[in-house]
C-alpha cells in the first residue's frame, strides 16, 4: 500500500543525507524513483547534503501549480518519490502530494524541518503532520554548543538571536552577517550561542 510519510529533524540533522541515501539505494534496482526538491541551498535542481553528497533533483517551486510535475510522473512510471525541504511546500501542494500517493498509488517520502527560527511551524510540515501516513523525527539530531539535544533553529543575525523576520529564508547562509546555529530551547530563550568566557 503507497504511503506519504515525513521525515523531519532540525538543521544539520541530516535530512538531505537521508534522503539521498533512501534515493540511491532505491535506485540501484529500479528505474521509476524520482527525486525533487522544494529549495535546496544550491538553488540549482540539486538536492545536497552537508556532508559533501549531491544528486540531481527536479526543482519544485513552492506554490507553484505541481499538474505539469504529477504529468512527468505519470508518464515516467514513477512508483515512489523522495522531497528533500519539503517544509517550503504550500498546504496546497502538500494535498496534491497526498493525493499522488491515494490516486495515482506512488509512495511519497517526504524530508524536511518541523518548525522555523521563530519555533513556528512551516504550513508545510504542518500539513504533513496533519496528513501523513506517519511522521517521525531523525534518530540523529543536532546538539547546541552546550551538549544539550539541539531543538530550535536559531537564525542568527549580527551575531544576536533573531526574533523576527520572513520565514523564508532559502539557501547555505553559514557565512556573512546570517547564519543558523541549532540551539537547545534553554540557550535559544536567552539567546545565548556560546559560554561564556
Amino acid at each position: 500500500m503507497p504511503e506519504l510519510t515525513f521525515t523531519y529533524g532540525t538543521m544539520a540533522a541530516g535530512k538531505s543525507t537521508l534522503a539521498l541515501q533512501l534515493c540511491w539505494q532505491l535506485r540501484q534496482g529500479r528505474s521509476d524513483v524520482a527525486l525533487w526538491t522544494f529549495g535546496d541551498r544550491s538553488d540549482a535542481g540539486m538536492v545536497t547534503s552537508r556532508i559533501g553528497i549531491e544528486a540531481s533533483a527536479e526543482a519544485v517551486a513552492p506554490g507553484s501549480d505541481l499538474a505539469p510535475h504529477i504529468e512527468r510522473l505519470r508518464r515516467d512510471g514513477i512508483n515512489v518519490l523522495v522531497i528533500d525541504e519539503a517544509q517550503f511546500a504550500s498546504v496546497e501542494q502538500i494535498d496534491a502530494l497526498a493525493r499522488i500517493v491515494d490516486d495515482l498509488a506512488i509512495d511519497v517520502h517526504a524530508f524536511g524541518l518541523s518548525a522555523d527560527f521563530l519555533l513556528n511551524l512551516f504550513p508545510g510540515s504542518a500539513r504533513l503532520f496533519a496528513i501523513s501516513d506517519w511522521a517521525h523525527e531523525l534518530p540523529l539530531t543536532s546538539t547546541c554548543w552546550c551538549g544539550q539535544k539541539g531543538r530550535c533553529n536559531a537564525r542568527v543575525v549580527d551575531g544576536v538571536v533573531a526574533r523576527e523576520g520572513n520565514q523564508f529564508f532559502t539557501g547555505d547562509v553559514n557565512e556573512g552577517v546570517v547564519h543558523y546555529q541549532v540551539l537547545c530551547r534553554t540557550h535559544y530563550r536567552s539567546g545565548q550561542l556560546r559560554a561564556e568566557a
